[in-house]
């Protein structure tokens, strides 16, 4: 996903209307080690009236702290509602920061986000991840070790979601087996074994999975516009105060000064 630098004024969208933080990258998975950053990823709602301009507030904001990275709530919910992984797992984190009562709604609509498109958006990743990973072995003889275990966890998060109809990010007793992957202790052809059988096992689920064809977008929808309309109503006094412009308005709006045809 291409990041936006942080202007002037987008920090505060992330410091004042933040309303879900959370831990993810190899903290969340189960898989830090002492070297390991911490990632942290958020939700910001920005206030109803600043999409009442021509300039919208922004999608995403990187920043302000060091690996941190916050959508929109409406950008967040569409990418969610594509099955897009790192939104997915974002919901799903074991580390959760903060989170205010919207935020608290939001989660409770994580099952109504996935479904059995998770097959086809998760392989897609996982597929263009892997042609990285073969090209830096045709390159440089080795593939990033750190990419392919991030890659064999995805494959298992995917082909568990779709056995279980419940996305688990913590990769539980696979830490140990991932970690030497990461260390470069299992060989390229062991490895590309590995995910091919992890691959196939999610395409065989996938036809059977609990999860519904579809995610629930009505659901999803009314959430996000009460929210809006929520947003709106605290800062109508603020947004609505009356000035020379809304007073010619509603000279219009009350017949004054409106030829008559």
């Amino acid at each position: 996903m291409k990041s936006e630098a942080l202007e002037p004024g987008h920090e505060v969208l992330v410091r004042d209307h933040t309303i879900y933080s959370c831990v993810m990258g190899s903290r969340a998975f189960g898989l830090a080690t002492d070297g390991s950053d911490t990632d942290r990823r958020g939700v910001f709602l920005a206030p109803t009236p600043l999409f009442w301009r021509f300039e919208k507030p922004p999608t995403h904001v990187e920043g302000p702290a060091e690996e941190q990275f916050s959508w929109e709530l409406e950008r967040f919910c569409s990418l969610a509602l594509r099955a897009n992984p790192n939104i997915l797992e974002c919901l799903h984190s074991p580390h959760v920061e903060y989170v205010d009562d919207t935020g608290r709604e939001l989660l409770a609509l994580r099952e109504a986000f996935l479904s059995r498109q998770v097959h086809d958006t998760f392989a897609r990743y996982a597929l263009g991840q892997r042609k990285k990973l073969e090209a830096d072995v045709r390159l440089h003889g080795a593939p990033r070790w750190k990419h392919a275990m991030h890659l064999l966890r995805l494959l298992m998060s995917s082909r568990d979601l779709l056995r279980t109809g419940t996305l688990t990010i913590d990769v539980g007793d696979h830490r140990e087996p991932l970690l030497a992957v990461k260390r470069g202790e299992v060989s390229w052809t062991m490895v590309e074994t590995w995910m091919s059988r992890l691959a196939t096992e999610a395409d065989e689920a996938a036809p059977r999975s609990p999860l519904p064809a579809e995610p629930d977008r009505a659901r999803v929808e009314d959430f996000l516009v009460r929210t809006r309309r929520a947003s709106a109503l605290r800062a109508a006094p603020e947004a609505l105060q009356a000035d020379p412009y809304d007073e010619r308005v509603q000279g219009v709006v009350h017949g004054r000064g409106v030829r008559q045809r």
